[in-house]
C-alpha cells in the first residue's frame, strides 16, 4: 500500500486545481490533484506540505483532512488521503507538471483524462457542504416551505424531505413543493427512505435511514444516494455501496435526542479518517460550527432547526 497525500486547492466557492502529469510518467498526460507519496516519518499533512512547496511552489497556510480513497492502478495499489487547501503563500507555478487548470465545481470538467480515482472525488466537490434537513412535522407544512423559499434566497442548496410521520398526502405536498423552489436554485434534493415518492416528485435522489441502509447489496437508481450513520459499521455499508455522502452523529444533544450524549468530535474524526464517502457532521449542529467540522473531517454540517 503506498500512501498519498492529495491537495483540493480552493479558490473562492466553486474553483478548484487540477495538474496534468508530463511525459516520462505513469500516467502521463493524464490529470490529478496534487501532491505525492507519503515519506517515512511524515504524516499525511507533512507530506502534503513537502510536496505542494515542491509541485506548485506555494506554502500552504489552511489545510482541513476532508476524505480518503484506496484504488489499485496496474503498477501499485495507494491510500490517498485527500486534504482541502483554502489558503497559501506564493504564487502557483507547476514544477513538477507541464500544466494546471481551475475548473468549476458547479459545471462538468473541461480538462481530460482524469485520473481514475479521482472520479468520485469530483462529485464530492460538487456536494454543497450544507444539508438542510426538513422539519414541517414541528412547524407546518406552508411554514417549512415558506423556511425553504427564503433559505434558498440566501444560497442553500442541498435539502432532504424527512418528515417521515406525516400523513402520505402531506409529506407530498411538502416534497413537491420542495422540488418545485429548489430547481430554480439548481438545488439537490432527496427523500428520505422513500424511493417511489422520490420518483414521483422530479427528487435528485433518496437518503437512507441507518435501518434500512441494511437492507440494501446494491446501490439505489438515483443521481445521488446518501444514508444516515451511527456507527463505523453504518459507514463501512455506506460506502461498500458506493454511496455519494453519509450524514454521521448525532454529534452533541439535540432537542430530539436530549438524553444522547452524542459522539463528540474526536470520534466523529476518528471514524471519518478512513471514510472514502463525504461525510457530514449531524446533530445540535450550527453553522458556526463549520470550521470545527472541517478541522475534524467533516465535509459539512447538517442542519434540521439552524438551517434558516
Amino acid at each position: 500500500m503506498t500512501l498519498v497525500s492529495a491537495a483540493v486547492l480552493l479558490r473562492g466557492e466553486h474553483d478548484f486545481l487540477l495538474a496534468r502529469r508530463p511525459a516520462g510518467k505513469v500516467y502521463a498526460g493524464w490529470w490529478e490533484f496534487p501532491g505525492g507519496k507519503v515519506e517515512a516519518g511524515e504524516s499525511f499533512h507533512d507530506a502534503l506540505v513537502r510536496e505542494l512547496h515542491e509541485e506548485l511552489g506555494i506554502t500552504i497556510t489552511a489545510a482541513t483532512p476532508w476524505l480518503t480513497r484506496e484504488f489499485v492502478y496496474p503498477h501499485a495499489t495507494v491510500r490517498i488521503r485527500f486534504f482541502r487547501v483554502t489558503a497559501w503563500d506564493g504564487e502557483i507555478h507547476p514544477h513538477e507538471h507541464d500544466a494546471i487548470a481551475w475548473l468549476r465545481n458547479d459545471a462538468p470538467p473541461t480538462v481530460e483524462p482524469i485520473l481514475p480515482a479521482n472520479g468520485p472525488i469530483l462529485k464530492g466537490l460538487a456536494l454543497p457542504t450544507v444539508c438542510a434537513l426538513t422539519n414541517a412535522e414541528e412547524n407546518g407544512v406552508d411554514t417549512e416551505l415558506a423556511r425553504l423559499a427564503a433559505a434558498l434566497k440566501h444560497g442553500l442548496r442541498f435539502v432532504q424531505v424527512r418528515d417521515k410521520t406525516l400523513p402520505a398526502a402531506a409529506r407530498e405536498r411538502l416534497a413537491r413543493g420542495t422540488v418545485a423552489l429548489a430547481k430554480p436554485h439548481g438545488a439537490l434534493v432527496v427523500v428520505n427512505d422513500d424511493a417511489d415518492l422520490a420518483r414521483r416528485v422530479g427528487a435528485d435522489g433518496i437518503h437512507l435511514s441507518s435501518t434500512s441502509l441494511q437492507n440494501y447489496t446494491a446501490r439505489p437508481d438515483f443521481a445521488w444516494v446518501g444514508a444516515s450513520c451511527h456507527t463505523a459499521g453504518e459507514l463501512d455499508q455506506a460506502a461498500a455501496l458506493e454511496l455519494d455522502y453519509a450524514l454521521l452523529g448525532p454529534l452533541l444533544p439535540t432537542p430530539t435526542h436530549p438524553q444522547a450524549t452524542g459522539i463528540g468530535w474526536d470520534r466523529f474524526a476518528q471514524m471519518v479518517k478512513r471514510c472514502p464517502l463525504p461525510v457530514l457532521a449531524l446533530g445540535g449542529m450550527r453553522p458556526a460550527m463549520m470550521g470545527e467540522a472541517w478541522a475534524h473531517g467533516a465535509h459539512g454540517l447538517a442542519l434540521m432547526r439552524g438551517w434558516s
